[in-house]
């Protein structure tokens, strides 16, 4: 392949996502799989058809963004946020709960937390604000249908209460749908929000670098008030807590200080 360095500088023309802040062995092996599965020869080659072709384009993002999404995963972690977090942010800001899914992907987590918040709040006063830089996922987002296998880990009595049947597939109730405001929003260039209760960001950052992550942690520092929690994924860690104004309460839960 060619130009590597020119191809990243490409894609941040088109599409405003920096390639520079993912690991590049990882991602240049995804990009080069869809390079050849198009047939193009060439970086440059690809970069035409990007700007050519919309379906590729659609693809190409789609591609990027890391979509493996279930609902509550990992269970113990879910109920440690039901059962501790939930009524300890409440007593700070009552039933005015501000929380924002970043990276949301295809709805799986907003539409978790609205399950969790749920069982402590009537639904007319529950308000996400999930955001994913991919148009397509937020789509599939707003569409709320799962697989069996997404929705394995939701409590019975919530799967009973908000999902419907539909052939082999669940459809999520419109009630909960309400509930979630999806917006286009990247990591790495937009403004962030600000006087967040909550902020959860699961199993992204992990394909992110080390600078990359820094500087996003910084940033949900940053949007959380003070006494916000930050809900990571369980495969990840905030490597320099102290130094962002955080503490650790728990593996995956971090304190604004």
């Amino acid at each position: 392949m060619d130009n590597y360095e020119q191809f990243k500088k490409d894609v941040y023309s088109l599409t405003k996502i920096d390639l520079s802040s993912y690991k590049e062995k990882q991602m240049r092996r995804r990009i080069d799989s869809l390079v050849s599965k198009n047939k193009c020869k060439s970086y440059t080659e690809y970069v035409n058809l990007l700007k050519t072709n919309k379906d590729v384009f659609d693809e190409f993002v789609n591609f990027l963004t890391i979509n493996v999404s279930e609902f509550y995963r990992n269970p113990e972690q879910w109920d440690l946020l039901t059962k501790e977090f939930i009524p300890e942010l409440m007593k700070h800001s009552g039933q005015n709960l501000k929380i924002w899914s970043a990276a949301c992907s295809t709805g799986d987590e907003p539409y978790s937390l609205v399950m969790a918040l749920s069982q402590h709040l009537p639904l007319n006063k529950i308000k996400i604000l999930a955001t994913d830089l991919d148009k397509q996922v937020i789509a599939t987002a707003k569409v709320g249908l799962y697989n069996e296998k997404s929705i394995a880990n939701v409590p019975a009595d919530l799967k009973k209460k908000f999902f419907t049947q539909v052939g082999k597939s669940y459809q999520i109730s419109e009630e909960v749908k309400k509930c979630v405001e999806f917006k286009e929003h990247n990591l790495l260039r937009d403004n962030y929000p600000s006087n967040y209760d909550m902020i959860v960001c699961r199993n992204v950052l992990i394909y992110f670098t080390d600078e990359a992550k820094t500087e996003v942690y910084g940033k949900f520092a940053k949007s959380l008030r003070q006494g916000g929690i930050l809900f990571i994924g369980s495969t990840e860690q905030v490597i320099e807590y102290k130094e962002l104004g955080y503490k650790r309460r728990y593996s995956f839960y971090y304190e604004k200080l």
